[in-house]
């Protein structure tokens, strides 16, 4: 079986509760450090599917790394290979298929309601779920390229997630995990408090205080979204 390819983009952002639902599942994958330099593949075709973890950094800035995978992304999406993104990897696949990122009305940093949209595809995706809290940590926000349908908005942000087909692109982290949070509540410090008056930013402090409540449901959601994910890769 061939494997799905994970691209890390930071050394703190990885696949997360991905990573655990896949060896949960027996399905191979194998993470590429593009934080470390690691080369962007050419081919879509060597993988099941290809997922994109989260990042400091703008799909907007030069990097030598975004031209090679956003042609990935556009030969993957050509090849009607199943796309996973995640927060900075939702953006990518946005930019690579004709999308807008740009700066959203105020960051989101920390534990938020996230509402299903009231449409089929939103009910294949999510099943019976209509909201739940949902992990944030970003500036920036994406519009659905063409063809897209809308999943989930929130106060602050209008798109959270889209699917087409059976790709599935996410604004929001639905990977978390509580070493993930620690450690991004401790990296994230200066960008916690310098938004502190947003009105969509918690402290750190509450962030993890609320993990241990929040992260269980919040799995719960992520598996269903991963198991419709897994229906599309072609065995």
């Amino acid at each position: 079986m061939k494997p799905i390819a994970i691209f890390r983009h930071a050394p703190s952002e990885g696949p997360g509760y991905f990573a655990l639902f896949l060896n949960q599942h027996a399905i191979p994958w194998r993470l590429f450090h593009i934080d470390e330099g690691a080369a962007v593949p050419a081919n879509a075709d060597d993988f099941l599917g290809l997922v994109f973890m989260g990042g400091p950094m703008s799909v907007n800035d030069d990097l030598p790394w975004i031209s090679p995978v956003l042609s990935l992304i556009r030969d993957a999406y050509a090849k009607d290979i199943p796309l996973l993104g995640h927060c900075l990897g939702g953006q990518l696949i946005s930019k690579a298929l004709g999308g807008v990122v740009s700066k959203n009305p105020v960051k989101e940093i920390g534990w938020g309601e996230v509402s299903v949209a009231n449409n089929d595809i939103a009910r294949q995706w999510f099943g019976e779920t209509k909201q739940f809290d949902s992990f944030h940590w970003h500036g920036e926000t994406f519009s659905l390229p063409q063809g897209a349908v809308h999943l989930l908005s929130s106060t602050h942000c209008t798109n959270q997630a889209y699917a087409i087909g059976r790709h599935l692109a996410l604004q929001c982290h639905v990977e978390m995990t509580e070493q993930m949070i620690r450690d991004w509540c401790e990296i994230g410090a200066d960008e916690i408090e310098s938004a502190r008056h947003s009105p969509a930013v918690q402290s750190s402090t509450l962030m993890q205080q609320q993990m241990q409540d929040k992260l269980p449901p919040l799995h719960h959601v992520a598996e269903h979204l991963y198991r419709h994910w897994l229906r599309g890769l072609a065995h």
